[in-house]
């Protein structure tokens, strides 16, 4: 694969990249640029285009080379909220592949890489799960919008405090205008 622009990100993260992409889709290349200036960022582009590795991996990076808080309860720095439970549980599931290839990159180039932790709270997360989240606070939270309401109309707000970066997917779809 040919060498993708990725300045300004960690060696762990462009060495990720460079070793699984060709080159950044369109929509990641304009994304990065505006999200690492810290500017609100809508990435509107055809599925397929790369909209939701746009959308995370500034943060990932962020959290992979800069230490954990040292108050576990303001852990939680991103917030991811999918209008649909499925694409939720994709999501989950298609962070492990960056999350694992970042922390392989990092051993590689002998970097230390903290691994995200990632929790998901749905309608089906139990209770067990639930309280977990509040006393071990994951560093990504992946919800719906009815979770995150009842998150915020409960003591479960208080993870929420710490939120640096929310990704809202699927906006469309809980905003139709």
């Amino acid at each position: 694969p040919r060498p993708v622009s990725l300045a300004r990100f960690s060696p762990a993260v462009r060495d990720w990249c460079e070793a699984s992409f060709d080159a950044p889709t369109a929509a990641q290349s304009k994304g990065w640029a505006a999200i690492a200036e810290g500017d609100h960022t809508l990435v509107l582009a055809p599925t397929g285009s790369g909209k939701t590795l746009a959308a995370f991996l500034w943060s990932i990076d962020r959290l992979a080379t800069q230490p954990p808080p040292v108050d576990q309860k303001a852990r939680t720095r991103v917030l991811y909220i999918s209008p649909l439970r499925a694409l939720a549980v994709d999501v989950e599931k298609n962070l492990r592949a960056p999350l694992t290839g970042i922390g392989l990159a990092g051993e590689r180039l002998g970097e230390h890489v903290h691994e995200p932790r990632v929790a998901m709270r749905t309608g089906d997360t139990t209770t067990t799960e639930r309280r977990r989240i509040q006393t071990r606070p994951p560093d990504i939270l992946i919800t719906t919008p009815e979770s995150l309401y009842l998150m915020l109309t409960s003591q479960a707000r208080e993870v929420l405090r710490s939120v640096r970066w929310v990704i809202v997917d699927e906006i469309h779809a809980m905003a139709g205008t």
